[in-house]
């Protein structure tokens, strides 16, 4: 892969992720730790893209499916996502209804969006701003880790909440979906390579 002049990777150069040590990469490990090194990471657009999809997938039965099963007195009572959300609303409990809805739907779909942007930029021939670009991604890291906020919450109900033969807490399907859509979510950030537009800007701008 032919790089940008007047950049670290057209000399030879990578910086490791482990020290932040730059060191020449033919030595393949950081001569400080011993941490790999790499120029860029391999085949990152697709392999984002790949897991993003996986995510779009799993994001459909996380919501479908009931994500809590309530049993009381023998009787089953399955709540879906935002069917969680309205019976919140209907208690009364509005923070807690806002917290559960954005950090289980606004969050997922919104880190969905921006991760599918930055691939898109990616593949532009003209990439938009790098800055841009390198502060939404820097947010999609710094949100994603609040996804998983309604999955903890049916984790604490089921421990908590285990009243044999009054009330039972369950969890559903849509739990295991969900899980997985934060997973794909967190793998495609980690898999994406921020540099590669930075790469295209370079490009452009020689």
């Amino acid at each position: 892969m032919n790089y940008p002049a007047n950049t670290a990777a057209a000399r030879g150069l990578a910086l490791c992720h482990v020290c932040g040590h730059l060191d020449k990469v033919e030595l393949h490990e950081c001569s400080r730790c011993g941490g790999g090194l790499h120029l860029r990471k391999t085949d990152s657009l697709q392999r984002t893209l790949a897991l993003l999809v996986t995510a779009v997938i799993l994001y459909i039965p996380a919501n479908v499916l009931p994500i809590m099963n309530t049993v009381q007195l023998g009787k089953g009572e399955p709540a879906t996502i935002l069917g969680g959300v309205v019976l919140l609303i209907n208690l009364g409990s509005y923070p807690i209804a806002a917290v559960i809805f954005i950090a289980s739907v606004m969050v997922p779909v919104a880190k969905l969006m921006a991760l599918f942007y930055l691939v898109w930029n990616g593949y532009r021939k003209v990439p938009a701003s790098g800055i841009q670009c390198t502060k939404i991604y820097r947010l999609t890291e710094l949100v994603g880790k609040w996804s998983m906020v309604d999955v903890f919450v049916v984790a604490i109900l089921v421990a908590l909440i285990h009243l044999t033969g009054l009330l039972v807490i369950l969890p559903g399907p849509a739990a295991v979906a969900f899980a997985g859509v934060v997973v794909s979510t967190i793998l495609a950030a980690h898999a994406f390579d921020t540099r590669l537009i930075w790469d295209r800007m370079k490009e452009d701008n020689d």
